[in-house]
C-alpha cells in the first residue's frame, strides 16, 4: 500500500511538519546522549560482551536504571540493536562510537557536547547579533584569548578535540592520497597538523617522503608517539610553533581544516608564509568543506553556524576560497570531492 497523499494545507501536514520541527529543537538532546554513550563506552562495553543495563553498570560505575534509559535512547537512535532480554547489540553505525575504532567518532560525539562548544552554542543568538562567536563571554575567557587558548589550558577537553581532528582526517585520508600525485615531493609540511595523521598517511604510502607538523608544543609528545605508531619516526620531525608567524619549507603543504578557523586576513597571513617559505615548484593542498548554492542540503552550511557560534572563522564557497589564494600568492589548480562535506583543492605558487 503506498503512502496516503497529504493535502496541502491539511491537519496531517500540520502535525507532520510540527514533528520535524521539533525534531529539530530537540536536536541538543541527540548530542548529549551520544556524548553520554561515547564517555560511558556503551558500546566497548556491549562489544566486549556486557550486553546488559546492569553489566554496563557494574564495569561503568554507572546508574543501572538511567543506563538502560540511556541504552534504550540510543536503541531508538540506532546506535544499539534491542537483542532480547535485555541485552543489547551494536549496530554499524554505533561502532562509530567505540574507541580506536577505523572511522571513530567517538571524540567528535564528545567535544561536541564539552563546554567550548556546547557553552559557546548557547550564546549564539548574541553571535549572529554582534557578527562574531562569544566564546570569550561564554567561556569566561580573557580579552584576546580564543577558543584554542581554552583547549590548551583543559588539557583533557584539549585531547578530546585533538583525536577528533585526527579521526576527521581518517573519514578522508583514503580521498586524499587517490587525489594527490606525490612525484617530484621530497619534504610535506602538515601546517597545524595536530598529531599528524594526515602526513603520516602520506608517508606510509611514499618511503622516500619526509614528513613535519607545525603546530603548538601541546601536541608534540602526542605527533611523536603517533609518528612512531605509524611506523615513520624516521622520516618524521614536529616543529612547535605559529603559523602566523612562520612556517618550514616544503614542497608541498597541507592545510586540513584549518582556514575555517580563522578569518580571511588571518588565512592570508598563513597562506602568504607558506608561500614564502616554499620551494620551487610547491604546491598547497586544502581539505576543507565547501559550501553549495543557497538552499541546497548542506552540511557545510550548518558547520558555517559552529564555527560562528565557537571560532572567529568560517565555511566558504569555491569563490571566497580563490579570493584568498590570489591575496598570497597561489592558484587554485583543481578540486576534487571526498565523499563528505571536505573537498581536497589543489594549488600551485605563482
Amino acid at each position: 500500500m503506498g503512502e496516503e497523499a497529504v493535502i496541502p494545507g491539511s491537519d496531517v501536514e500540520l502535525a507532520r511538519g510540527a514533528m520535524k520541527l521539533l525534531e529539530m529543537i530537540s536536536g541538543y538532546w541527540v548530542t548529549q546522549i551520544l556524548r553520554a554513550s561515547a564517555e560511558l563506552s556503551l558500546p566497548d562495553h556491549v562489544a566486549a560482551g556486557a550486553a546488559t543495563a546492569e553489566e554496563i553498570s557494574e564495569r561503568e560505575g554507572s546508574d543501572p536504571k538511567a543506563t538502560y534509559r540511556l541504552l534504550r535512547a540510543a536503541a531508538s537512535l540506532g546506535l544499539v540493536d534491542d537483542a532480547g532480554n535485555g541485552r543489547f547489540s551494536v549496530t554499524p553505525m554505533g561502532a562509530l562510537l567505540r574507541k580506536g575504532a577505523p572511522g571513530s567518532l567517538r571524540e567528535m560525539a564528545i567535544v561536541q557536547g564539552a563546554p567550548l562548544h556546547w557553552q559557546s552554542w548557547g550564546a549564539f543568538p548574541d553571535a549572529v547579533r554582534k557578527g562574531g562567536t562569544q566564546v570569550r563571554a561564554a567561556l569566561g575567557l580573557a580579552d584576546g584569548e580564543n577558543g584554542f587558548d581554552y583547549l590548551g589550558e583543559h588539557p583533557e577537553e584539549g585531547a578530546h578535540f585533538a583525536a577528533a581532528m585526527s579521526n576527521a582526517t581518517g573519514i578522508v585520508i583514503g580521498a586524499v592520497t587517490e587525489a594527490l600525485d606525490l612525484e617530484g615531493v621530497s619534504v610535506a609540511v602538515d601546517v597545524g597538523g595536530s598529531t599528524g595523521a594526515l602526513v603520516h598517511a602520506l608517508m606510509k604510502s611514499r618511503p622516500e617522503l619526509t614528513g613535519a607538523v607545525l603546530d603548538l608544543p601541546q601536541v608534540a609528545d602526542d605527533a611523536a608517539q603517533a609518528a612512531k605508531e605509524a611506523g615513520v619516526s624516521d622520516r618524521f620531525r614536529m616543529v612547535s610553533g605559529d603559523f602566523f608567524v612562520e612556517v618550514p619549507a616544503a614542497d608541498l603543504y597541507l592545510l586540513k581544516m584549518i582556514l575555517h578557523d580563522w578569518d580571511d586576513a588571518q588565512c592570508v597571513t598563513i597562506l602568504r608564509n607558506c608561500r614564502a617559505s616554499a620551494k620551487p615548484g610547491a604546491r598547497a593542498v586544502i581539505i576543507e568543506s565547501v559550501v553549495g548554492g543557497v538552499g541546497e542540503p548542506s552540511f557545510a552550511a550548518l558547520l558555517d553556524m559552529n564555527m560562528l557560534a565557537v571560532m572567529h572563522g568560517q565555511e566558504r564557497d569555491l569563490s571566497a576560497f580563490d579570493a584568498l589564494y590570489v591575496a598570497s600568492g597561489w592558484r587554485r589548480v583543481s578540486v576534487r570531492p571526498t565523499g563528505t562535506s571536505q573537498f581536497v583543492q589543489e594549488l600551485v605558487a605563482v
